[in-house]
């Protein structure tokens, strides 16, 4: 016969089975306890984390980009700063040839105008300083150079020199006393055309290397504003990555302490099965004992006997109701079938016919005790009054599960029929069903046909009864 699970238990197991996330101590204690079932990480918990090895491909890449960006930077700098150097350096070596040009070309006219040695002083100082500033300035302008730069260092080397070369011819005139000749040649344009030429290509070299300088400046610039986005970019990665190493710590602690929880469950666990067997044992004995002292206390009167067979017979639907229960794990259950077989198993003969029918029905623990006294007490009426009350008499019982409750009927089929319920007064049968009814929660209705009694009881499975 297919049995669906209808009961509780099954289906927290069944959701427990599918749960994705961490399973929490009362989860893995029920999963322990049921012993069925195997927790397999799905895939995504086996394969390595995603978002962290999306994050990690991140920040490595954030981590090189912003170094390579740095370096860029600083090479930048380095080459803004030795641009300005050199700019500053040619400039100056520049205004040092004009200078120098420009204090010979005092002297000279001085010694031109007065004949006076004294000035030929600062004419050969300026002299001094023009060859010096020329020989500097080609080691600072080095030997690779652009063709405008090239042409330039070379005009101004051959203007100056013609300037100075105008001047020297001026005063060997003068040193010659030959004054007419000096005079005509001071007052040629030989000399001015050549002092505003080298103030042209000075000036034209010095526009160019400042050019250069403000490009410079002007990359070094663009590069530091290009870094610091970049480094609260890379401070925001780090952060996450932090906070995703926080949480994979946190996670890993409870995961820890999740695997302590449960080996420390497992050993209440134990603990508890071995004091549930010893607490089992102990209910027995003392159910014997009481069997004892209730046959004891009717021996030798004959009027006590029927009661005390009664009671006698209760107590053993309660040691049946008992042993029903001892499950294992905290949450007990019991099976319908089961609990309903033992019931009527000192009973059932082959005279006396019994069909049980029904699908998977799982109780609750607390409703074995009121349900077994229940079905005892249909049973013996069922052999004093009912359907078995004469040989050839049919029983059946069958039951159901329909979302969460669960329905149980109680058919008699007998030549006998069955007794009419008692008038006046609530027998004692009658005062057990009421009350197993609210233990149980639900209903136990009966009613009485031509075969015999028909008892049907409805109560649910979850929930506490009233």
């Amino acid at each position: 016969m297919l049995r669906q699970p209808c009961d509780g238990k099954a289906k927290r197991l069944n959701a427990l089975r599918a749960w994705p996330g961490p399973v929490t101590d009362r989860q893995m204690m029920e999963s322990t306890e049921s012993g069925s079932i195997a927790l397999r990480p799905r895939w995504w918990q086996r394969a390595p984390r995603i978002p962290t090895l999306a994050l990690f491909v991140v920040v490595a890449l954030a981590l090189l980009g912003t170094f390579a960006l740095i370096l860029t930077t600083v090479e930048i700098e380095r080459t803004q700063r030795e641009q300005a150097a050199r700019t500053s350096s040619i400039i100056a070596s520049l205004d040092d040839i004009l200078r120098a040009t420009i204090s010979g070309e005092t002297g000279q006219r001085g010694y031109f105008i007065t004949s006076d040695t004294r000035y030929l002083a600062p004419y050969r100082e300026g002299e001094r300083r023009y060859t010096d500033g020329m020989a500097r300035l080609r080691r600072q302008m080095g030997d690779d150079l652009p063709p405008d730069q090239a042409r330039l260092l070379a005009e101004i080397a051959r203007l100056g020199d013609a300037k100075w070369a105008e001047m020297e011819g001026i005063v060997t005139l003068v040193d010659q006393r030959r004054i007419p000749d000096a005079h005509a040649r001071f007052l040629s344009d030989e000399g001015q055309l050549a002092m505003q030429g080298l103030r042209r290509a000075v000036a034209q070299l010095e526009a160019i290397e400042q050019v250069r300088l403000n490009n410079a400046v002007v990359k070094a610039a663009d590069a530091e504003a290009r870094i610091l986005p970049s480094l609260a970019a890379l401070f925001v990665v780090i952060v996450c990555a932090l906070a995703l190493g926080l949480w994979q710590a946190i996670r890993k602690a409870e995961a820890e302490a999740l695997a302590e929880g449960a080996a420390a469950i497992a050993e209440a666990r134990d603990r508890a099965d071995l004091l549930a067997k010893e607490l089992n044992h102990r209910v027995k004995n003392l159910f014997a004992v009481i069997l004892a002292i209730v046959k004891m206390s009717a021996r030798g009167d004959a009027a006590a006997a029927p009661a005390v067979d009664r009671i006698a017979k209760r107590i053993h639907a309660l040691v049946t109701a008992h042993e029903v229960t001892q499950g294992a794990g905290q949450d007990q259950t019991v099976d319908f079938a089961d609990l309903i077989g033992k019931v009527i198993a000192p009973y059932k003969s082959s005279s006396e016919r019994c069909e049980l029918s029904g699908g998977e029905l799982v109780l609750p623990g607390r409703h074995a005790v009121p349900l077994g006294l229940v079905l005892h007490e249909l049973v013996t009426n069922a052999v004093k009054y009912g359907a078995w009350a004469k040989p050839g008499g049919l029983l059946k019982v069958s039951w159901e599960c329909t979302g969460g409750h669960a329905r149980v009927l109680w058919e008699e089929h007998g030549e006998a029929g069955s007794a009419p319920p008692e008038q006046g007064r609530e027998g004692f049968g009658s005062a057990l069903i009421r009350s197993s009814e609210r233990q149980l929660g639900g209903t136990i209705t009966r009613r009485f046909g031509e075969g015999g009694i028909v008892v049907e009881m409805a109560f649910p499975l979850t929930g506490e009864g009233s």
